[in-house]
């Protein structure tokens, strides 16, 4: 069954949730609404959402140093109360997500955050390889813009961190864990602002692959 965008803000208006969540509900569900209704309670999202637009003013400041200090990630995570900030629970997800971030480079939050110019600069670049493609230039042009949609949707999920994939399962994003997390936590969450520090980074250096090295570490802390 097809869906519309009107099928998305209704979605979005019963439940609460981000546009990208209603959006691959009604994916799932074959455009049926209701069913959408279910998926989103059951993945514990329209519950979370309900709680967005609560005041989240406490949390922790986390760090991560890898291993020889080659990589280091500070992360602000906010939480509403002093308790849930103190507990396990938020503390193995601010952790998680600092191991995240050191892992997989994110450079923003939310596409919302990646400035217009950079988005642009992108599509632009993207356009010329589909000029440059003999393959693709002669394509329709409707083919050619969904060509362009799709290599924007694969931008964003490699430089935002809750669009990634979770270093640690792959078969959920990162906004999947934090959403899981306020679901059992029940209450708001929000990851405020991070900042990732690679040593020597901008000199000219060897070549080596530090994200592999971390992967190897999480793997190790894994067991």
């Amino acid at each position: 069954m097809a869906f519309t965008a009107n099928d998305v803000r209704d979605l979005r208006v019963r439940t609460g949730a981000g546009m990208m969540d209603c959006k691959n509900a009604l994916v799932e569900t074959n455009g049926d609404v209701e069913k959408a209704i279910e998926y989103l309670r059951e993945k514990g999202i329209a519950k979370a959402a309900k709680r967005s637009g609560r005041i989240a003013s406490q949390g922790i400041v986390d760090s991560y140093i890898h291993m020889g200090g080659k990589i280091g990630v500070l992360l602000e995570i906010n939480c509403e109360t002093d308790f849930v900030a103190k507990g396990d629970m938020f503390k193995d997800l601010s952790h998680d997500l600092t191991l995240q971030i050191a892992a997989a480079k994110a450079l923003y939050i939310t596409r919302e955050d990646v400035p217009p110019e950079e988005i642009e600069h992108e599509k632009n670049i993207i356009k010329a390889q589909i000029t440059n493609d003999e393959t693709m230039a002669n394509k329709p042009e409707h083919v050619k813009e969904r060509f362009v949609e799709g290599r924007m949707e694969k931008f964003f999920k490699d430089i935002c961190l809750l669009e990634q994939p979770f270093v640690k399962d792959p078969s959920k994003t990162v906004n999947d864990v934090v959403l899981e997390a306020i679901s059992k936590i029940g209450e708001k969450i929000s990851v405020r602002r991070f900042v990732r520090y690679e040593m020597g980074e901008g000199l000219e250096k060897k070549s080596c692959n530090l994200a592999d090295e971390v992967d190897a570490e999480i793997a190790k802390m894994s067991k």
